[in-house]
């Protein structure tokens, strides 16, 4: 973190050449990081990814970024890597991850844990602020931490102020409702949920939704 608040306010070209040489980091010659603080044991970012300043990336195994994904700024990305032997030992497969598909996008000031793994597919939008991506939780049964994947598919949109839970899975061409909780997987693409917990509201008319069919990141 001290090298990296160090080099902060140097030119990106040779931000960049420091971050390849000291981590390894995998960076497109199109991609770009703001004035971020961004720690991942590995790090893949696709062409025109971009990560915005403000945003705190620490102790996660991989971040690894589409071809024009973006994370806003004020994001904060958290974890315990698999390196460190002393948190979810029942758990030998977890991954400690966050992948964003292409053209995905995460808004300013979210929380995303990414301690079993964080999947967000192509063209999907995390909105508005304040949503809580969490993938890890007290079992109280068997009195320990646990961890399970949270997936969100292609071409969805996330209102502001959700809450993502341990292992639930939100399906291709769906709209998640502003402040909703979603604590499950969801089987039916194109539909709206919303409520706590989660609950289909009706079906959408994918074919006649702009949204659904971008071929780039930006919204019109």
């Amino acid at each position: 973190m001290i090298f990296q608040i160090l080099i902060m306010f140097l030119p990106w070209s040779m931000r960049k050449r420091l971050l390849v040489w000291r981590y390894g980091y995998e960076i497109d010659k199109t991609a770009r990081i703001g004035k971020s603080i961004i720690m991942p044991r590995k790090l893949k970012m696709g062409p025109k990814s971009r990560i915005h300043s403000g945003v705190i990336c620490k102790g996660i195994d991989l971040l690894d970024m589409g071809e024009d994904s973006g994370i806003a700024s004020f994001t904060y990305i958290t974890g315990f890597s698999t390196a460190d032997k002393r948190w979810y030992k029942h758990i030998p497969d977890r991954r400690c991850e966050l992948v964003l598909g292409r053209s995905a996008g995460i808004t300013s000031r979210h929380f995303v844990d990414c301690n079993g793994g964080v999947y967000v597919g192509d063209f999907t939008t995390v909105a508005g602020i304040r949503t809580q991506i969490l993938t890890h939780s007290i079992d109280v049964y068997n009195n320990r931490q646990d961890a399970k994947p949270v997936k969100i598919g292609r071409y969805c949109f996330l209102g502001t102020g959700c809450i993502l839970l341990p292992g639930c899975e939100l399906p291709d061409y769906s709209i998640l409702g502003a402040g909703a909780v979603l604590t499950k997987k969801l089987d039916k693409a194109g539909c709206l949920y919303a409520g706590s917990p989660a609950k289909f509201v009706k079906e959408l008319d994918v074919e006649k939704i702009p949204y659904f069919h971008r071929i780039k990141h930006v919204v019109d």
